[in-house]
């Protein structure tokens, strides 16, 4: 059975734990994507380690979003899009033809670049993932996972008297944190961030890599960002993306300091991009 299969009973996806924390919990090998005729990316192979940060950067359009979205299959929605070569999670392969898809973006949660909540009640936005996924046994159970959801996301002290009403209401900055709680909210071992402050103020966006860094504890986050100041700022590990390319992948210090590749040197230095 598929790790990502659906336990009909308790209506959850179930993983099993990381051995230990020097094994990576993300494997990816050989991976192709095409968009029609048109290849997006070429060979991509790397691992991601749990519990860290890793940033992916590179120009506009060098596929760290598509590479992004292969993880938890968000290119599926894509007619024309085809991916090719393996990744698995915990070793298990998320493109095998048996895997329940909706229980693997349970497991890897995704943050997209422009707040994107639901036109729900702070609540609800947050109770959602966990009702469908019958998380909660109860009311009470609801509760407590929706409290611990938004103070894991830094905002339950400034919505904790008002859950009843939209989350479409808070100002941006919340609104990508009451994202990140609807994220955290079912538990996943992986969340994907899509330039989660390019659209808020510098104010809102230090909040955010704040919460990073303390969510790195608990899950195992992969950033995409153009900026190369919170790369260094919020991650553990780097890969840069050129042309459809993945140039190199290393601690994030060395990447910025000792890149081994001339590329990576031009782009840092900003003689590419």
């Amino acid at each position: 059975m598929s790790a990502y299969a659906v336990d009909k009973n308790l209506g959850a996806a179930l993983m099993t734990d990381s051995a230990t924390m020097n094994q990576p919990i993300i494997t990816a090998k050989d991976v192709q994507v095409f968009y029609g005729d048109k290849q997006a990316l070429k060979d991509i192979s790397l691992d991601i380690l749990p519990r860290q940060v890793t940033s992916f950067i590179g120009p506009s359009g060098c596929g760290k979003t598509t590479f992004l979205r292969c993880i938890n299959r968000m290119n599926d929605l894509i007619d024309i899009c085809r991916v090719e070569g393996d990744i698995r999670i915990e070793g298990s392969d998320i493109y095998d033809p048996g895997v329940d898809v909706v229980a693997l973006r349970a497991h890897v949660g995704m943050v997209f670049q422009k707040p994107n909540p639901f036109p729900k009640s702070i609540f609800e936005n947050v109770a959602y993932g966990p009702r469908i996924h019958g998380m909660a046994k109860d009311k009470t159970d609801l509760q407590e996972i929706v409290e611990k959801s938004l103070k894991r996301a830094g905002l339950w002290n400034e919505v904790n008297d008002r859950l009843d009403l939209p989350g479409t209401g808070l100002s941006g900055g919340q609104q990508q944190r009451l994202c990140i709680a609807r994220a955290i909210a079912v538990e996943p071992k992986v969340i994907l961030m899509d330039e989660p402050c390019s659209a808020l103020d510098p104010i809102a966006t230090a909040r955010i890599e704040e919460l990073i860094d303390e969510l790195r504890e608990n899950f195992t986050i992969i950033i995409v960002t153009h900026s190369m100041q919170q790369a260094a700022r919020v991650s553990q590990q780097t890969a840069f993306f050129h042309l459809g390319e993945l140039v190199e992948k290393g601690e994030t210090d060395q990447i910025f300091t000792a890149p081994k590749d001339e590329r990576t040197q031009n782009y840092i230095t900003g003689r590419i991009g």
